[in-house]
């Protein structure tokens, strides 16, 4: 469920016109309801309630924005991070330091040393190798790392290859056969306090099956490991709870995870962890845009937008569905192909769809948005980085202002001996 609905032929978003948003910032832009963020946060943690431990750390990669930290800190959450960005992010949101995690296979020496210095609660780590560095960095600060050691389980999470990260040929954890050692070795390092093992197989998951068999192995793996005499007293079982994007989709919902999760895990006795991102954000949030002009084609017509690839990757990146829909419906439908302007014929959301007539001027939407969408906008043709609003009832604000290009070429520079 999301706050995003008809008012009298309307597209609103909560309380607040999208149309009076687009008039005042301007097209393309982001706008996310606070109401959906609040209640996808709710229900997740709902999800959960037969477990007798957990802990959630937002997926800040999904929608690292500052006001949407702060409400999901607001709410209780933590943060998963991958990079010291995004944990200054989480810090600068309000999450405080021993609730976040840092995941990430290629964490520098820089990061493992700021994240020290900041007091995080937990490194996932992904390789002996880099739990060795951190141990070495830990003891000349005289700290010692909370860790868990990220296990790649060979599971196939039965979704995009690209978001896959559980195969065995998948570049993230250690192989699961070869943990049992490398938790041993990585427990007498004086710098490391090892607290547990951490899996994440995939996102956009739409079947628990395959969620379900790699739990069942990171059990018998931690069996193994307490046999050896060794502590776990954390289990980081990921997020990749997916969304659905069309609205025929029929997934499994988070009382379906918790149930799944609570049948396999409830008896572990283990704090249980869990990372959602675009189940919390997906669908809080819609890209709006205007229709450049309606172009004839040869099959169908092209809507031409002002949105593309460069402010929503997905479509070009993953062939990904986003529901397009115009703010004001006249109730006559077309089919045509939707296209942004950038010079690529990545640019395409998508072809030979059945939509909302639209026109020139005319205001519609992508829907699903407010995951990996503002966050992996780039300016690839010299295009304005791309706004973001938070609406809450009848108010919103701007809470990521749009950068012109001219911005962001005064950071460039001409040497002298090009003068």
């Amino acid at each position: 469920m999301d706050h995003f609905a008809l008012t009298d032929g309307e597209l609103f978003a909560e309380d607040v016109p999208l149309a009076a948003i687009a008039r005042e910032v301007g097209t393309p832009v982001y706008v996310y309801s606070r109401a959906t963020l609040s209640r996808h946060a709710r229900v997740f943690r709902e999800a959960l309630a037969e477990l007798p431990s957990v802990h959630i750390a937002f997926a800040v990669k999904s929608n690292p924005n500052l006001a949407v930290l702060r409400l999901l800190a607001n709410e209780g959450y933590g943060a998963d991070v991958v990079s010291e960005g995004e944990m200054n992010r989480a810090l600068a949101g309000g999450i405080p330091a021993a609730d976040i995690v840092f995941s990430g296979v290629g964490k520098t020496r820089r990061e493992l040393t700021a994240a020290l210095k900041a007091g995080i609660g937990q490194f996932n780590l992904e390789s002996e190798e880099e739990g060795v560095e951190l141990a070495e960095i830990a003891a000349s600060l005289g700290l010692r790392a909370p860790c868990a050691l990220r296990v790649n389980p060979d599971v196939d999470a039965r979704t995009h290859a690209k978001i896959s990260t559980g195969k065995a040929d998948n570049k993230f954890g250690v192989p699961y056969d070869r943990a049992g050692g490398i938790y041993a070795r990585l427990s007498a390092l004086p710098g490391l306090e090892m607290k547990g093992l951490a899996v994440h197989i995939g996102s956009q998951i739409s079947d628990l099956e395959p969620s379900r068999l790699a739990f069942l192995k990171m059990g018998e793996l931690m069996a193994a490991i307490r046999a050896e005499g060794h502590s776990v007293t954390h289990m980081d079982l990921g997020g990749g709870l997916g969304v659905p994007y069309k609205a025929s989709d029929s997934l499994p919902t988070p009382q379906d995870y918790g149930a799944m999760v609570a049948s396999v895990a409830k008896d572990w006795g283990v704090t249980l962890m869990f990372e959602p991102g675009r189940v919390i954000t997906g669908n809080s949030g819609v890209l709006v845009t205007e229709v450049v002009r309606v172009k004839e084609g040869v099959v169908n017509p092209f809507v031409v937008v002002d949105a593309a690839m460069n402010d929503l990757a997905r479509p070009a990146m993953y062939d990904a569905w986003h529901d397009f829909a115009a703010v004001k419906p006249n109730g006559k439908t077309m089919t045509a192909n939707i296209v942004g302007p950038i010079c690529e014929s990545s640019d395409t959301f998508a072809m030979g769809r059945e939509i909302d007539e639209v026109a020139a001027g005319d205001l519609a939407v992508f829907r699903t948005a407010g995951a990996y969408g503002a966050t992996m906008a780039n300016t690839y043709n010299s295009r304005a980085l791309v706004p973001e609003v938070m609406v809450d009832g009848d108010k919103w604000a701007v809470v990521a202002a749009r950068i012109e290009p001219e911005t962001i070429f005064a950071a460039e520079t001409v040497p002298d001996w090009l003068a």
